[in-house]
């Protein structure tokens, strides 16, 4: 079968065996998958990944010896998978586990392929009426709803997102539904258009340099959700947030951030990661159009155009750019 691997910052496509599965896996044969921004981190070296990237997707259960009854049906995937023996896994909290694999990140091949393989468990099964162009946002649309499920959000809560990004955008279409007062802060003015569509306010920092914006919001926003990308942009996140207040880290990237510790000592902010969610939370949520996501699609490439898909997606300014195998 066809995949992707990226060695040396360069992307390569190869012949990859077909994936054999145990009795408690399914076969997938990909539909679609989307790039995400935690794939270009790979692509830099980001946790060391040698493996078949891709962890947004979509594909069809074609072989499934424990279930099947799902044989045939459109599922997306729980990236995260548990060793199954831990306390963490015993507790129902595979994301946590010490020795967990995730898929198309850390110790197992990813979508970025024809062919995938598995565990049944974390399949989750597709409505019939949901698309497969937006079903592939089910995996980052789970990591935005996430923040809500962390931090107490009411609807006068005022919360910024910092970085206009896929996953700021997601972000803020997911906090939107839980808080009137969310503002977006980001540089590219068309897709500001995006949330400012949705009701959400904008702030473009495009032509405002870094001091002029924390004088004009230093201390203004209950949560500040950081997902900007930038390394750096952690101590700008500290300046936005009110004292008392939290700032949720989004960002991963390969390059370490420095803190100023004291500005967050004094107002005794909360520092909070924020990770993967709930996948099955995020179907749901798209299934029933509560979260619109057509918008973020920048461009579908075949994946056998993976190479020019991928230069597309590390693009500044892109949005979500999708490969179809089909």
């Amino acid at each position: 079968m066809k995949a992707v691997k990226f060695q040396n910052q360069k992307v390569i496509m190869v012949d990859a065996p077909m994936p054999d599965i145990s009795e408690h896996e399914a076969l997938i044969k990909i539909l679609m998958a989307g790039i995400c921004a935690t794939d270009v981190e790979l692509y830099k070296g980001y946790q060391d990944f040698q493996g078949i990237p891709g962890h947004e997707f979509v594909g069809i259960v074609e072989k499934a010896p424990q279930a099947p009854e799902i044989v045939g049906k459109r599922v997306v995937v729980d990236i995260n998978i548990g060793c199954g023996q831990c306390l963490r896994c015993r507790n129902g909290d595979a994301r946590h586990c010490p020795l967990r694999r995730v898929v198309g990140i850390r110790g197992q091949d990813g979508g970025f392929a024809e062919y995938c393989a598995v565990p049944v468990d974390n399949l989750r099964v597709l409505p019939e009426g949901l698309e497969t162009i937006d079903a592939v946002f089910a995996e980052p649309l789970a990591a935005a709803l996430e923040i809500a499920q962390q931090v107490h959000i009411r609807n006068d809560t005022k919360l910024a997102v910092m970085g206009d990004g896929k996953m700021g955008l997601l972000c803020a279409f997911a906090l939107n539904h839980y808080s009137t007062r969310v503002t977006i802060i980001g540089r590219h003015a068309e897709k500001l258009e995006l949330a400012a569509a949705q009701g959400i306010s904008t702030c473009n920092t495009s032509d405002m340099p870094p001091e002029m914006l924390e004088q004009r919001l230093k201390g203004a926003f209950d949560v500040v959700v950081e997902a900007s990308g930038n390394p750096d942009a952690i101590n700008q996140a500290v300046k936005l947030t009110a004292p008392e207040g939290t700032i949720v880290v989004k960002t991963t990237s390969h390059q370490p951030s420095k803190i100023n510790l004291a500005e967050l000592v004094v107002n005794e902010l909360t520092i909070l990661g924020s990770r993967c969610g709930d996948i099955g939370f995020a179907v749901k949520c798209l299934g029933n159009r509560w979260v619109h996501v057509a918008s973020l699609v920048d461009s579908v490439y075949s994946f056998a155009d993976f190479p020019k898909a991928f230069e597309h997606a590390m693009a500044p300014g892109s949005k979500k750019i999708l490969l179809a195998f089909e």
